[in-house]
């Protein structure tokens, strides 16, 4: 009896093994391959910020994993899962706002994370219900350009295959429905914007000119990633005055300053991607602009965003966590910049969403050096005390 059990639980084992391999996907329909050590699907189409395309797209919303743990299947989820999940009525206008693309509302977000960051007392943690507010604010407000976006776009975007199936497009909204829709979504976050001091209202209502106008920028100028950075980075002032009443230019300004060169890096990178469906279509961006110069213009903006970085935190009055992160972070981007194949869409797309967590790291590191600063008025009080 034993020999028969054993023979039997070896043979399905080889099975197994032969069918499906040591690891195996339960989506057969579906082509997959590996890319720095993360599965992506083979067909592409999603788009960044304010609707350039993007070459992540359809992902499989679940991945079910063979594990070596006798057969059993890990789950993983993504934000597209969430937007399928939601009722099919709803679905087209969660991708019209990019709901299932995050990486635009991280771009937007982060920004407002370093001022708030920076605006914080000496020895405390950033505001969490002010975080909390902005990043809700940032989804809304990213959700309401890119539906503006599309609402100037769609003759464009019916030209270009990986863009024609976008909502608008498609004909799956109409443009009155577009257009109710951002009324919606700009009431929202409205409301969220009247949470805040009478300064910052002022501040944040000035910023919807340049959601309204920047879709337009890529039909006259070469340089529309410069006022997307001029949009993007607004958190950048309007955090600080979330926290403070009122903006502290010293900081402020450099901060800003650091975040436009900061998406004029990144979304130059990006823009390669697109290079020939731009020229397809007849708009422009910094990457047609550049050409094989690129490299050298990034550098440049590299040594900008550094700079501004270095005096907003002199002017905050940044602790040695912070100068440590702020180096590697400018690590980070050279390695980026040298290493970009600006021909190699994936890796584009590669070195675009490692922005993410370079954003993420310059947080922590104010944080890190906003507590310091309490140890480091602790010191110099038991010093005083001591004499």
């Amino acid at each position: 009896m034993f020999s028969a059990k054993l023979t039997s639980h070896v043979t399905l084992n080889a099975l197994r093994r032969i069918h499906h391999g040591p690891c195996f996907y339960s989506m057969p329909s579906c082509f997959h391959h590996k890319e720095g050590g993360r599965t992506r699907h083979s067909n592409h189409t999603e788009t960044n910020i304010l609707g350039r395309v993007d070459p992540s797209a359809n992902r499989p919303p679940v991945r079910l994993h063979r594990t070596h743990n006798h057969g059993r299947r890990s789950f993983g989820f993504s934000a597209a899962n969430i937007v399928n999940s939601a009722p099919v009525p709803v679905q087209p206008y969660l991708r019209l706002m990019r709901l299932d693309k995050p990486i635009g509302t991280w771009l937007l977000y982060l920004p407002c994370t370093w001022s708030i960051a920076l605006a914080s007392d000496p020895g405390c943690l950033p505001d969490l219900c002010m975080l909390s507010l902005f990043g809700t604010g940032a989804v809304l407000m990213r959700g309401a350009g890119c539906t503006i976006n599309d609402m100037w776009d769609k003759d464009f975007d019916t030209k270009v295959s990986r863009t024609a199936s976008r909502p608008i497009a498609s004909g799956e909204i109409s443009q009155r429905q577009a257009l109710v829709f951002l009324g919606g979504q700009l009431s929202l976050a409205l409301g969220i914007l009247l949470c805040l001091n009478y300064y910052s209202i002022a501040l944040g209502a000035a910023s919807l000119s340049l959601v309204i106008t920047y879709p337009l920028m890529k039909r006259i100028t070469y340089w529309p990633q410069f006022v997307l950075g001029l949009t993007f980075n607004w958190g950048a002032l309007l955090g600080w005055a979330a926290v403070k009443g009122s903006c502290d230019w010293s900081v402020c300004l450099p901060l800003y300053f650091s975040g436009v060169m900061w998406t004029l890096i990144y979304d130059t990178i990006y823009a390669h991607q697109d290079k020939e469906d731009d020229i397809k279509v007849g708009v422009k961006s910094t990457a047609l602009r550049f050409q094989d110069t690129t490299k050298r213009w990034l550098s440049g903006f590299t040594v900008a965003m550094i700079s501004g970085l270095v005096v907003a935190g002199v002017n905050a009055e940044q602790t040695l966590p912070y100068y440590a992160v702020l180096s590697t972070v400018a690590v980070h981007l050279t390695h980026q910049i040298y290493s970009v194949d600006i021909n190699n869409p994936e890796d584009c797309w590669k070195k675009f969403v490692s922005n993410r967590n370079l954003g993420l790291l310059l947080f922590l590191g104010i944080v890190a050096g906003g507590l310091w600063k309490e140890r480091k008025e602790t010191l110099l009080q038991d010093e005083e005390t001591a004499r």
